[in-house]
């Protein structure tokens, strides 16, 4: 059997506290769940499964939340995965297994996040008293589980290099904000990323410092957004067909790099959406895997949206879906905190 993107959604990516900060993790999803099933021709009653990546909401099962959220039947129980970053892209790799293997014919698969409404987190001691925390640990030693910022700094990338490249990201994004609204549900009046703009190099000279030479201009802003994408067991009149995907582990003391082991196992593709949660890291992994800057990221990237951890990797496979011409292949490529990396391989079938 052979897996397939017959459609793929997101709302705006907003920053947090902006346009989308009044919205649920199921208030997001919906409207793009709803949104694909249509430009697939199916109904609610085709889905066999929903996967949802979702990284710092409340727990529980979002996934399920969203599906009766979007109409779908009872009998949709709903998978909720936490990867992190990576968890968007992991989503659509489960369903491609669920497809290859027989178990299920149509899958929505994606990611929900919203840093305006994830919840205070506390945790215990032993006598009960609150420990209040910002992020849980990624690995089991202290000393091997960097702040991602200070991680992205130790890459060695110069702050003039990653000025550029944050620049650039925002002159792609601004060019194909026309392009870019194919793929997009509105849920209010934007119909455009609200973060992406024209950013000046004495803009980007004058961002505050996060470490070293990270910046606030180089950071991918905290964000809200949903994506989503049908894969099925058949191809439609405008389908990729999943090729492969790998996940993999690497160095937590450099999870930026962990990408670059998953995109060399896929071989060369046509063209590359690499995540931008930091310019460094970008930089890093296009040089590490060798890949041909032209060929990547070529109507902007994370720095010009921003960061809904939960959906980033999915919004890259929803950027392939819209971009990729017949016969043309994809590689998404996404990294996550503790030294774990994702990426996808599509080829546009039709």
């Amino acid at each position: 059997m052979t897996a397939f993107i017959t459609a793929a959604r997101r709302t705006i990516v907003a920053p947090k506290g902006g346009a989308l900060s009044a919205f649920s993790l199921h208030d997001l999803a919906a409207p793009v769940i709803r949104a694909v099933l249509e430009d697939a021709g199916l109904s609610a009653h085709d889905v066999d499964e929903v996967i949802v990546s979702n990284a710092i909401g409340g727990g529980g099962n979002p996934a399920r939340l969203c599906a009766l959220a979007a109409g779908l039947p009872e009998r949709i129980a709903g998978l909720s995965i936490d990867r992190q970053c990576a968890g968007g892209l992991d989503a659509i790799g489960l369903a491609a297994a669920l497809v290859n293997s027989g178990q299920a014919r149509v899958v929505i698969a994606g990611g929900v996040e919203s840093h305006s409404r994830r919840p205070l987190r506390f945790a215990q001691n032993g006598d009960g008293s609150p420990i209040p925390y910002d992020r849980p640990p990624f690995t089991p030693w202290a000393d091997r589980d960097p702040d991602l910022t200070v991680a992205a700094d130790s890459l060695g990338i110069s702050r003039e290099r990653q000025d550029v490249w944050a620049i650039d990201s925002h002159a792609k994004a601004m060019a194909a904000r026309e392009h870019l609204r194919a793929e997009i549900v509105p849920l209010g009046p934007d119909l455009d990323d609200p973060f992406t703009r024209k950013l000046a190099p004495r803009v980007v000279a004058r961002a505050p410092v996060i470490a070293g030479s990270v910046t606030t201009a180089t950071t991918a802003v905290a964000a809200d957004a949903a994506a989503f994408v049908i894969v099925t067991d058949h191809a439609t009149a405008r389908a990729l067909r999943i090729d492969d995907y790998k996940s993999v582990g690497g160095d937590p003391m450099q999870p930026g790099l962990a990408p670059i082991a998953a995109i060399n196992a896929l071989g060369h593709a046509d063209r590359y959406e690499i995540m931008e949660a930091y310019a460094a890291q970008a930089i890093a992994c296009v040089e590490g895997a060798l890949l041909p800057p032209e060929a990547v990221n070529l109507n902007g990237g994370a720095l010009a949206r921003g960061h809904p951890i939960g959906a980033s990797g999915t919004i890259l496979a929803v950027r392939l879906f819209h971009d990729l011409q017949d016969q043309e292949t994809g590689i998404a490529a996404i990294a996550a905190a503790g030294g774990i990396g994702s990426a996808i391989k599509l080829t546009a079938v039709n």
